[in-house]
């Protein structure tokens, strides 16, 4: 019987975390709840001191909120140093079905790295990202897209990083665990193209959801619909995006696809939304990252 760890990071949100944390709890097939607190401000940490070692949760507040990155490197940690085999990992704003963990154990034996659809809260019928097949160029934001590309239940090569996904203890040890010092957006990413590099089994099993909050910063539509950009009112979340993004395409892509992303990048602040502020935001931040200075974003965490 293989032992299964969920770990979620949690900042600020407490009522999003108690209802997952309820869900989980209804879930007979995991072992233990690993809840890693960024330092929340809310009462949360509070909450988790009373829910800790109580009906399979166990809850730690770190000293400095270290980002998503950093939880999620902190809760993977912890759950190999406790002998996981397989870690379900998520944010505090998911919420899996009731059955979505067993179908996700009914494909351990063929995959390593592999997730739910990660569908919109609002409309469950609408993704919560948007993906893109594999094969191919197409970008879909329907689950019924993603239904009919599957094969045999499965999408493979495609999956939502840290929205219900679950990897096994083998490929934390080959691969580590996700870069703390990228802080938020575009971790998940570099996780799931190292998993990739390293030959591991990659799927959405597309019976499986995960509910989540949609935003409206993911895919605005620039020059003239014909792709889009991922714009934020965050300067905390730009920062970081613009650097890590530069990071990561440079390091799994090349620089042909760095290029592309600084072009989009100017495009975008100077003819879709203009606004140079963010050109100038852009640019520290993708230097920072090719020099390797991860300390930036702190001016704008708040």
């Amino acid at each position: 019987m293989q032992r299964v760890v969920a770990v979620v990071v949690t900042y600020n949100r407490l009522p999003l975390l108690q209802r997952q944390v309820a869900r989980l709890r209804e879930t007979s097939s995991l072992a233990e709840v690993l809840v890693v607190d960024n330092a929340s401000t809310d009462g949360t940490s509070a909450w988790l001191a009373e829910q800790d070692g109580h009906d399979r949760v166990r809850a730690r507040t770190l000293p400095d909120n270290i980002g998503g990155a950093g939880g999620f490197a902190a809760g993977l940690t912890w759950a190999m140093e406790g002998d996981a085999d397989l870690v379900w990992m998520m944010d505090d704003d998911g919420l899996p079905d009731p059955d979505c963990l067993d179908r996700l154990l009914a494909r351990a034996d063929e995959l390593d790295f592999w997730g739910p659809a990660v569908v919109a809260e609002q409309d469950p019928t609408r993704l919560c990202f948007p993906i893109r097949l594999p094969g191919g160029t197409t970008v879909v934001h329907d689950l019924a897209d993603v239904e009919a590309a599957a094969r045999g239940g499965l999408v493979r090569g495609v999956v939502i990083p840290f929205n219900g996904v679950l990897v096994t203890r083998a490929l934390v040890e080959r691969i580590g665990v996700p870069r703390a010092e990228f802080f938020i957006w575009g971790d998940d990413v570099e996780y799931l193209w190292r998993a990739e590099r390293a030959g591991a089994r990659i799927a959405t099993v597309v019976g499986a959801r995960v509910a989540h909050p949609a935003t409206d910063d993911l895919g605005t539509p620039m020059m003239g619909g014909r792709t889009t950009y991922n714009d934020t009112p965050s300067d905390l979340k730009h920062y970081c995006m613009a650097r890590n993004n530069t990071v990561n395409l440079r390091t799994y892509r090349g620089w042909p696809h760095v290029l592309m992303f600084w072009v989009k990048t100017l495009w975008f602040f100077t003819l879709t939304r203009r606004r140079p502020g963010r050109v100038a935001m852009s640019a520290r931040a993708a230097w920072a990252g090719l020099r390797g200075d991860f300390t930036g974003h702190r001016r704008y965490v708040r």
